[in-house]
């Protein structure tokens, strides 16, 4: 099998997604069978791409570190003092 490029991949991915959407089971079967015959792709990711589903999209940056005001440090610390200094 001849190495496809990732444009023309993505370029398969959009000429046939429409159709595949709007398929029956026999149609879609028949499409998949010859997208992952071109592409190389696994049928279940193939057929991922081609309904269009997208990856989950991922939360912003984490927070940083917190900072605490003297008078819960030294609330902490009295609990810290009275649990006879775990951890």
């Amino acid at each position: 099998m001849r190495k496809v490029s990732m444009a023309t991949r993505a370029e398969l991915v959009a000429a046939i997604s429409c159709r595949y959407v709007l398929g029956g089971r026999a149609e879609k079967a028949r499409m998949l069978d010859e997208f992952v015959a071109l592409t190389g792709f696994h049928r279940k990711h193939a057929m991922r791409l081609l309904r269009g589903e997208r990856e989950p999209a991922k939360g912003g940056p984490r927070p940083g570190r917190r900072v605490y005001g003297d008078d819960v440090r030294a609330a902490l610390v009295v609990v810290w003092e009275a649990s006879d200094r775990i951890c």
